[in-house]
């Protein structure tokens, strides 16, 4: 190969590694400059120095959702703290929930930190109203939950309507799987807002029937949580007006 062909491929080279290093240093200051803007705004929601986010309208989320991943979900003290800051801002009855079931093993030491706050399948048994009042009220799903209330609703509709020939060759609604899930004892509140940890940007199986009418926000990694970025979305999701059906 001649020299100048040589000299020429290296200049090249060179001339893409330093646009390529140029390119992620850019990236990186504007990863930073947000980060940074993202950091001063949560400090001052968290001072009450911006005046907006003073006064939630805790009433439009009755009912809150916590999506984990798998990585997440076993931050049990992050979990906790989250929890603390969800209590913090006013809201009562939350719903956590990850892939595999970790929340569901760490049940027993979150409820200790909440020693006055009830498990919902508790709570519901005494009557839905305790559900809008304190103390707060916590639920633990899994990915398994919703599979287990599937088979178990598809039973139940196929017992009782097609079995006994009643309604038999209609098509099956979205009122009957609501009848059978309340039936079997899958009747949770649908939550309000979800709010995700982790890198996926879904719902990581959150059962689909909850989630009609549902708003989501993902928060990123329970590492960089911060009350105020929590505090924001929830603000953020009650100032929203919401048209059903439309």
């Amino acid at each position: 190969m001649p020299m100048n062909t040589r000299l020429h491929q290296q200049s090249e080279n060179l001339w893409l590694i330093l646009i390529w290093h140029v390119v992620h240093f850019i990236i990186s200051i504007w990863c930073f400059a947000i980060w940074l803007a993202e950091t001063v705004e949560s400090y001052f929601i968290s001072s009450g120095l911006l005046k907006r986010y003073k006064t939630i309208d805790t009433g439009r989320v009755k009912y809150l959702a916590i999506v984990l991943d798998s990585k997440e979900s076993r931050r049990t003290l992050e979990v906790i703290e989250l929890l603390q800051c969800i209590e913090r801002i006013g809201l009562k009855n939350v719903c956590l929930y990850d892939c595999e079931g970790v929340l569901k093993k760490s049940k027993k030491i979150i409820m200790e930190k909440f020693s006055r706050a009830n498990l919902y399948e508790e709570a519901s048994t005494i009557g839905s109203s305790l559900l809008d009042k304190e103390p707060m009220t916590l639920e633990f799903a899994s990915f398994s939950d919703g599979k287990e209330a599937i088979a178990q609703a598809a039973n139940y509709i196929f017992t009782n309507y097609y079995m006994s020939g009643y309604q038999k060759g209609l098509p099956c609604t979205e009122s009957h799987i609501d009848e059978a899930l309340k039936a079997i004892g899958y009747g949770q509140p649908d939550p309000d807002l979800i709010l995700i940890y982790g890198t996926a940007r879904c719902n990581l199986g959150f059962p689909a029937w909850r989630i009609r009418y549902t708003e989501t926000a993902h928060m990123g990694s329970l590492k960089s949580m911060k009350y105020g970025s929590i505090r924001k979305a929830i603000h953020r999701f009650t100032m929203v007006h919401q048209k059903y059906g439309a």
